[in-house]
């Protein structure tokens, strides 16, 4: 008897990475709606008329998409589910790459990214003039005048019969109109003005501290910050403060820079650089992580000891999905760690070396399932999450005439990733076996090492199998009561008035199902049994996967007649051992409802 389950668990399992179209009997969603359109039956939805021993009617229940309904608490004893059990980790819409964990970069440290481009002297139409900048100016016409000349130290330059002219903080494209301007208060004759600038003043900043090249960095006088910072190679990620740079003066002045208000805001201090100012990067101060459900996921930089977590907040982004966090730390020499809501996250303070991770630990109150082959309506359905499958059924319309209601199966992903691992697990064991099995004598050696070959192409092949999930939910027919879950795929096959013979028959073909054909008169249509087969071990695969090791009936419409083969374990007994471990697989998976 065990032989025998062994061959049947085989042949399931290796049935069960077919593809489903090649069973012939599902009809695509698309042919489905065409072919409810032309059926002159009406729609009616999975009631007890099909056998499912629900209440409702086609009339009484229409196609209802979303099954919610009120937002209600359930409460279960046992353990939780897989969907209900633990929080989540969603990363933001088109950062897929995202690495999950803690990260490794420090915010604003992009910003010195590019490489470092050298200012060039040639004027910009927008450049502000300033003191040292070179201007030439000619005049002709009723009088005449070359000038060129440097802004002196109020702003000026003199023109001869002029006069000082203003003209710091003049665009440079806007020069020429502003020496028109004052030249034509003296000449109201005609007289023509062409002025231009040289070049700029370049002054020289000394930049200091924790940056990656300090020293003396020359530039233009209307150079930002930011441009100095760039040619020192940036602030030093791993040493340096983004957030406390200052500025010094020669006389003694100094301001404070926050480059975290240009990262967030945009926003640089109105600061006009001199000759001889010194920027100084300070060392980098308390630092707190952030990583899971946010937009941001970086390290960030405290001002002073410790951080607001209102300001975390605003810095990292949530995503709308965010609910909870867990925040781990030191705190008077030993380790600390709390669970809150976002919310209460808002009014804590957190130090230095922190880890804050967003997670969204709120169990989603629905599930989605998709509805595949013979159906009318919506394809896909959003439920309560406590829904069964009879209880769904009853608002999928279908066509009476092409549904075959009685056959319906589940596509689970959970499940087919469980069939792949107990699928490996089996195999891994036997070639565990395989190769570490004694050898008496060299000709038993000879013999096991051509067992070894052809299992293991064998097993090569299995572990290319992709079990589709499935899971038989029909009984004789009938709906069995199952919760779903999320992402779960009902599969109502199609109507067919035929039986697949395979298997161990000399012409596997599809047969005409005929109420009073009997199991051989399939196998006759089928061109009868070959050599190979063992007429007594002849098993039935319902459409819906349900599996009849003994059939004391002929086959319904759309089921699968599989005439096993003969084969002797004792001649060959790697391949007794191969069975049973394929059988337990096929056990650890469910195969058999």
């Amino acid at each position: 008897m065990s032989q025998w389950r062994n061959w049947v668990a085989a042949v399931l399992l290796i049935g069960a990475a077919l593809p489903r179209p090649a069973l012939a009997q599902l009809l695509p969603s698309s042919r489905a709606g065409a072919s409810a359109a032309q059926s002159p039956a009406a729609p009616q939805s999975f009631g007890a008329p099909l056998g499912f021993g629900a209440t409702g009617s086609a009339s009484q229940a229409p196609i209802t998409p979303n099954l919610l309904g009120q937002e209600r608490t359930t409460v279960r004893e046992g353990s939780a589910t897989e969907a209900e059990g633990g929080p989540t980790v969603t990363a933001p819409l088109g950062e897929v790459d995202r690495r999950p964990g803690p990260p490794t970069a420090v915010f604003g440290a992009a910003l010195f990214t590019r490489p470092v481009t050298l200012s060039s002297d040639a004027p910009n139409p927008s450049y502000v003039l300033s003191p040292g900048d070179r201007v030439s100016i000619r005049i002709w016409g009723a009088t005449e005048a070359e000038i060129t000349s440097a802004v002196d130290s109020d702003g000026n330059i003199f023109i001869p019969t002029i006069g000082p002219v203003a003209i710091a903080g003049t665009r440079a494209g806007d020069l020429q109109r502003v020496i028109e301007q004052q030249v034509q208060r003296i000449y109201t004759q005609s007289v023509q003005v062409y002025a231009v600038l040289l070049n700029v003043n370049r002054i020289g900043v000394f930049v200091a501290g924790a940056v990656k090249m300090p020293g003396r960095h020359v530039g233009q006088a209307s150079d930002s910050v930011l441009d100095f910072l760039t040619r020192a190679g940036g602030v030093d990620p791993s040493r340096g403060s983004f957030r406390q740079i200052e500025l010094r003066r020669s006389n003694g002045a100094t301001s404070r820079i926050d480059l975290y208000s240009f990262l967030t805001r945009g926003v640089l201090p109105p600061i006009r650089l001199q000759e001889g100012d010194t920027i100084l990067v300070g060392a980098q101060s308390a630092m707190v992580s952030v990583d899971g459900a946010i937009r941001n996921n970086y390290l960030f930089e405290m001002t002073g000891r410790s951080m607001a977590g209102r300001e975390l907040i605003e810095l990292a982004a949530p995503l709308p999905s965010a609910t909870n966090v867990v925040v781990r730390g030191t705190r008077n020499t030993l380790p600390w760690s709390r669970y809150a809501t976002v919310r209460e996250l808002a009014g804590m303070q957190l130090h230095d070396q922190d880890s804050v991770t967003f997670i969204s630990d709120v169990p989603n109150p629905s599930i989605r399932v998709s509805i595949e082959g013979s159906r009318i309506g919506p394809s896909v359905l959003i439920a309560d999450r406590d829904i069964t499958l009879c209880q769904l059924l009853d608002h999928v319309a279908v066509d009476p005439q092409l549904a075959d209601t009685g056959a319906v199966f589940l596509l689970r992903p959970r499940l087919a990733a469980a069939q792949v691992r107990s699928i490996n697990e089996a195999l891994d064991r036997l070639e565990r076996q395989l190769f570490t099995a004694m050898s008496a004598s060299t000709g038993v050696a000879e013999i096991r090492a051509s067992e070894a070959q052809l299992v293991s192409t064998w097993i090569s092949r299995g572990r290319r199998i992709r079990p589709e999930g499935r899971l038989v939910v029909a009984q004789n027919r009938h709906c069995t009561e199952t919760r779903l879950e999320d992402g779960d795929t009902i599969v109502i096959p199609e109507r067919v008035e035929t039986v697949m013979v395979s298997g161990e028959v000399n012409s596997p073909q599809a047969v005409l199902w005929r109420r009073d054909r009997r199991i051989a008169d399939y196998i006759t249509a089928a061109g009868g049994f070959d050599l190979r087969a063992d007429e007594s071990r002849v098993i039935i695969r319902r459409a819906s996967g349900e599996v009849l090791l003994d059939p004391a009936e002929g086959p319904s419409p759309g089921d699968e007649l599989i005439v096993l083969p003969r084969l002797d374990p004792k001649n060959f007994q790697i391949a007794r051992d191969l069975l049973n471990l394929v059988f337990q697989s096929a056990v650890a998976v469910r195969v058999f409802n």
